[in-house]
């Protein structure tokens, strides 16, 4: 399970808050010949962060507009948060099929200016 906190502390040490950098989801798989590894499945653009005090969670959401978050007006909000808010948990909406998606890890594509969330579906 990853937090906010762990989210900030990533994005300034493998990109360096890039202001640029998209945020994408990417998706892993378990591999067919062996559960304990997985296998990335493609990605998509995010295109909504949401904070939800109920459910203590900034949850990221995938739909079919062209919006996309970007760390540059991501981060600078999620800074001045205090320290309980830090800790909640980061979900994602894929679709009406993967709802409140668990985020497993980080990542980062340079080539591409992308900074990857995996979730494992």
């Amino acid at each position: 399970m990853k937090y906010i906190i762990d989210l900030i502390e990533d994005v300034r040490e493998q990109i360096g808050n890039h202001e640029e950098y998209v945020l994408t989801a990417g998706l892993l798989k378990e591999d067919e010949n062996d559960s304990s590894k997985l296998v990335y499945s493609g990605e998509a653009s995010l295109n909504l962060a949401i904070l939800e005090d109920k459910k203590k969670q900034l949850k990221f959401k995938i739909d079919t507009s062209n919006k996309t978050v970007t760390i540059g007006a991501l981060i600078p909000p999620l800074l001045i948060l205090d320290t309980g808010t830090m800790m909640y948990e980061l979900r994602m909406d894929v679709n009406k099929q993967y709802k409140h998606m668990e985020i497993v890890g980080f990542g980062k594509n340079d080539e591409q200016k992308k900074y990857i969330l995996f979730i494992k579906i």
